[in-house]
């Protein structure tokens, strides 16, 4: 039963780990490992001949040392998973890293386990490479075959929500197979499981399925039932005398001093804060999984006459456990300043960093628009992303309670809930598609939740992923005739309140439908023409730093459309770029901060991406609020989607009069005047609100 366990939870460690994230920082990762277990490894290697004499050993003192080395230099990788999770800094870089370096040092771990496992069986070099080749074998056609089910699951019964239990046990056969017949070659599985996870198609309700079922039984039964178990087999009461007292309190310091010694190094040398290596080093001392197979290994070798040895090296595991993970959590919650939410801002981020966004949809019509402009914000091929389809459904008051149906969607006790309908079907079918055609996954989450306090539960996720911006539909649609007609009061109620309370940047989509699907066809020459328009403030420069990502996507022409009063003329890029300046440095009229920060944002804006051609630039001189309106009437036609702030600086004479019938405050003067009725636009309308700690005379929102 326990190698059936840990088949299965190194299979699901697999299938969730962030692979992309783990490529990219495979050098940090690695170095924090092999930092930790190399220190750890000489520390063993010092103290096996002294263990070995005290203990009275009359077998290899070479397996000894390889069972001292495997328990030193071990990162349990499940443990150190389940912390970062439940702890709730899994998706924070020191989170990610954390996993990332756990799963090396485990890899490292196995790799001894196997040289214990072969030097025990006594094996030739012949036989070594015979059954090496096979154990890869194995490896990759279980992977090349679980590609092929899982894309023939995946079309197969399109209307399906998840897959069935017979087609579900099948998967796990193949999985179950695999494992066994790799542990009767005599290597271990545990590598093999992990490959087979990790490589595992992602996309698709097959991998959807696989996350669903197995994570609720794993996390509620397996992993506590093979940890207790684990736990179950230490005996503590055999430190009855000085002499194992002394072996058992030494190798616990060696543990603890070589990771804390070699991880910090490390850390030191990939320039990490300090108060971050610590945290790492902590996290990198958690033992309890390769290590315990290590001493079954010992004790089937009989390194020593009696389990003495066994039940002492067990006792450092156990010890060592019940003190990281008290020390752990109280370290997290005390270093909260850096694992908590640090928003930054899209206007301060390089379009070339990763980018994580929470889309909100209510139902299939705007998941299209929505995820084309996931695409779309992805921007050039090498730029990692991380995006969330969050789907919020109603619940009714009366059915059931908030707190009892929210227990039911996190552990997912049932999929036969009719909550989401076939909106359900509709929406996965979208994300398959765009998964296959682009190569990006979504991570998808459904919210059951009452209108009144559903904004809480967008917003708490939002700062669980570390979200830096959130996408919400608007809660009017459009109509076949082309005008937008209301929806549920609720929609708008939560919109409102999302951005009043979120945390980070928050826009809202007006979807007229013409850009639905067209931002990531990959094989379609066409472009997709988006302007930004810009009048000045946060809320714009903010539309700016996406407009970044967006203008580097290679089906987008963006076009800057820059809005000035007329007195503002000395203020025009295109004015100082004519006098001759080597860099465009633009002349500010006055002292004021906002104004000065939109310079700045647009000088290196336009440095950067206009006068390389990536990016069109336009300005617009006007007068005031009806001579905006009037300019914007004039590209109506002209673009696909329009990108603007919700809010101008201060009480800009630019949108004078723009206010005076408006209908939605929460998307700002200009987004309202593009989404009203009376306003013939054909294409879609991006509004975006810049998170700040304050915002005086935000109640329209």
């Amino acid at each position: 039963m326990a190698l059936y366990a840990r088949i299965i939870i190194m299979f699901l460690i697999g299938l969730q780990i962030d692979f992309p994230y783990l490529m990219r920082n495979i050098r940090v990762a690695g170095v924090i490992a092999c930092g930790s277990s190399l220190t750890c490894t000489i520390f063993a290697i010092v103290v096996t001949s002294f263990i070995y004499q005290e203990m009275g050993g009359h077998g290899s003192a070479f397996t000894m040392g390889l069972i001292l080395v495997v328990i030193l230099s071990n990162t349990a990788s499940p443990y150190v998973i389940r912390f970062a999770h439940d702890l709730r800094f899994a998706s924070t870089d020191v989170g990610r890293l954390a996993i990332s370096s756990s799963l090396i040092s485990d890899s490292y771990a196995v790799v001894l386990l196997i040289i214990l496992q072969r030097h025990n069986q006594k094996y030739d070099f012949a036989n070594w490479f015979v059954v090496g080749l096979l154990y890869l074998f194995i490896v990759v056609a279980v992977i090349y075959v679980n590609k092929y089910i899982a894309n023939w699951l995946n079309r197969r019964n399109r209307n399906q929500k998840y897959l069935k239990n017979t087609e579900i046990f099948i998967l796990l056969a193949i999985l179950f197979v695999a494992a066994t017949s790799v542990e009767t070659m005599g290597f271990s599985s545990i590598i093999v499981c992990f490959l087979i996870g990790a490589l595992f198609p992602r996309g698709g309700k097959t991998g959807r399925t696989l996350l669903i079922k197995l994570s609720y039984v794993v996390h509620n039964f397996i992993l506590p039932m093979y940890f207790g178990y684990s736990g179950f087999k230490a005996d503590v009461t055999l430190i009855n005398s000085f002499r194992n007292f002394i072996v058992v309190a030494l190798v616990l310091l060696l543990c603890i001093g070589g990771k804390v010694t070699g991880t910090l190094a490390a850390c030191f040398y990939l320039k990490i804060p300090l108060n971050e290596g610590v945290l790492l080093s902590f996290l990198m001392n958690l033992k309890g999984h390769i290590d315990l197979l290590a001493l079954t290994v010992g004790v089937e070798s009989k390194v020593t006459s009696s389990q003495i040895f066994y039940n002492l090296m067990m006792a450092v595991v156990l010890i060592n456990s019940l003190i990281w993970g008290p020390v752990i959590a109280f370290m997290v919650r005390r270093e909260s300043d850096i694992l908590g939410y640090k928003h930054i801002a899209l206007e301060f981020q390089y379009p070339e960093s990763e980018l994580k966004l929470l889309a909100c949809v209510h139902g299939p019509r705007p998941v299209a628009t929505m995820i084309g402009l996931v695409a779309a914000c992805k921007g050039p091929v090498n730029v990692a992303i991380t995006p969330y389809l969050m789907h919020l459904i109603e619940l009714p008051e009366k059915t059931k309670t908030n707190l009892l149906y929210h227990q039911k969607e996190e552990d997912e006790l049932s999929d036969d809930d009719n909550y989401g309908g076939n909106d359900v079907v509709e929406i996965n079918e979208a994300v398959d598609i765009f998964a296959v055609e682009t190569g990006v996954i979504i991570h998808q989450v459904k919210i059951v939740s009452p209108f009144a306090s559903m904004f809480a539960d967008v917003c708490e996720f939002a700062e669980i992923t570390r979200a830096s911006i959130i996408i919400l539909p608007f809660h009017k649609h459009q109509r076949i005739d082309g005008k937008l007609e209301s929806g549920k009061e609720g929609i708008r109620t939560t919109n409102q309140k999302v951005l009043r309370h979120a945390k980070c940047s928050v826009a809202i989509l007006v979807d007229r439908g013409l850009t639905a699907g067209t931002m990531h066809t990959s094989d379609s020459g066409s472009l997709q023409h988006i302007a930004m328009l810009f009048f000045g403030g946060p809320d714009d420069r903010e539309a700016l730093g996406l407009s970044k990502r967006l203008g580097m996507h290679h089906h987008i022409n963006l076009t800057v459309i820059r809005f000035l009063h007329a007195s503002e003329q000395k203020e025009s890029l295109k004015a100082n770029t004519a006098q001759g300046e080597e860099d465009v440095l633009m002349a500010i009229s006055d002292h004021d901060p906002d104004n000065e920060a939109d310079n700045i944002a647009l000088t290196d804006f336009f440095n950067r991406f206009v006068t390389s051609g990536q990016v069109g630039y336009i300005e617009k001189l006007v007068e005031n609020g009806g001579e905006t309106a009037s300019a914007l009437r004039d590209m109506a036609d002209m673009y696909a989607m329009f990108i603007v702030g919700k809010r101008s600086r201060g009480h800009s004479t630019l949108t004078t009069g723009m206010s005076d019938w408006e209908e939605c405050p929460e998307l700002g003067k200009v987004g309202d005047f593009l989404a009203s009725s009376d306003f013939d636009l054909s294409g879609s309308v991006l509004v975006i609100q810049q998170h700040r700690h304050s915002r005086p005379g935000d109640d329209d929102q």
